[in-house]
């Protein structure tokens, strides 16, 4: 079993930039798959980006591509989301998540779930 518990949300202003991250319960959290999700209200959970075990690859999804930064220090069990010229549209609940099949892009591809943090974009 794998706890996940994100921080580092908040209110920013629009252009702005905020770091999100997630830390693992797990010993073997290097053999991980992670990914970060969002929810935004009334909308279905979105993909983000996902990183493999080593960071070597990683996904985006088109609309934070070139705006957004995927990390992790396998060290420290922890998982990074570096958001840079943030919009109001970015403004949803961010969910990291773990898996140790593939490098999934869907919701069903992750087993462990973290409870969130809230983003907030002002226009």
């Amino acid at each position: 079993q794998v706890q996940l518990v994100e921080s580092g949300g908040g209110l920013v202003q629009a252009g702005g930039s905020l770091r999100v991250s997630c830390t693992a319960s797990t010993r073997t959290f290097r053999t991980y798959y992670m990914g970060w999700f969002r929810q935004a209200p009334g909308k279905e959970r979105e993909f983000v980006s996902a990183i493999d075990w080593s960071g070597g690859n990683t996904y985006y999804a088109g609309s934070v591509k070139g705006r957004f930064t995927v990390s992790r220090d396998n060290a420290k069990n922890t998982l990074y989301l570096q958001m840079n010229s943030l919009k109001p549209e970015d403004t949803a609940v961010y969910y990291c998540a773990a898996n140790n099949r593939r490098l999934g892009v869907y919701i069903n591809d992750y087993d462990y779930w973290g409870q969130g943090t809230q983003v907030t974009v002002s226009s």
